[in-house]
């Protein structure tokens, strides 16, 4: 056989032989759910490591808040990604996991806020209330941490029974608590503001196609109305 047909017959090999699954597909959904509570877990445990170590800098109290602060906003966004990446892969198995996910944005801007009050202001509430009024950085994270308090409390299978089609009404608080939450990054960093404009222009694509579902769902919808109303109209002077 000459080298060119045996090139052909190896391609052609290739090209039929399986794909092995990824190792992740073979688990359980419930072993998973235990490996993302695991990983998720992994920036915390990183803070401890740094302060055990001395690894938190000249200012740990800041550095901190801002790691706490800023692994909130990364959990709403990959909170946010679920949809998407449930819709551009046709896997819905991806809805399993966005709760926790959500859980966690939770979790760490109650950490985020817990620092800020206590090791910052060793719960001074004169000026805690100051720092609101003054300085609207502050005003915009405590907006954005009170709107995500009843979507962690309603984050069960109970509420969602007894609130029905409210259940996913109250849930879009999100979206204002994951702006919010953005401009309160940006406007808190003084110099360089790199990293909050690469948040803000992941929550801006996030959002644009949830705008751009919702419009595609509104157009036809409302051809169909316009098209119905003459065919109803002409009933009406007929009868």
């Amino acid at each position: 056989m000459r080298p060119v047909e045996t090139g052909v017959m190896a391609a052609k090999d290739m090209a039929f032989r399986p794909v092995a699954a990824p190792f992740w597909s073979r688990l359980s959904p419930r072993t998973l759910k235990v490996l993302l509570f695991v990983v998720c877990l992994v920036p915390l445990a990183r803070l401890f490591v740094l302060g055990f170590s001395h690894g938190l800098g000249a200012n740990p109290i800041e550095f901190v808040t801002r790691s706490l602060g800023t692994w909130t906003l990364s959990f709403l966004l990959i909170t946010l990604a679920i949809t998407p990446l449930r819709r551009f892969t046709g896997q819905g198995q991806w809805l399993r996991y966005r709760r926790m996910l959500g859980l966690f944005a939770f979790f760490y801007g109650m950490l985020h806020l817990t620092t800020y009050l206590w090791l910052d202001q060793f719960f001074d509430w004169g000026d805690i209330l100051k720092d609101i009024y003054k300085r609207p950085f502050i005003t915009f994270g405590m907006t954005a941490f009170l709107l995500l308090v009843p979507l962690a409390v309603t984050s069960n299978d109970r509420s969602v029974r007894a609130l029905k089609r409210n259940w996913a009404r109250l849930h879009k608080l999100v979206y204002p608590a994951a702006i919010l939450a953005v401009l309160h990054y940006y406007w808190l960093v003084k110099l360089d503001v790199t990293q909050p404009v690469i948040y803000a222009s992941v929550l801006s694509l996030l959002l644009g196609l949830r705008v751009w579902w919702w419009w595609q769902k509104r157009v036809p919808a409302a051809k169909a109305g316009n098209a119905v109303a003459p065919a109803l109209a002409s009933r009406g002077r007929q009868g």
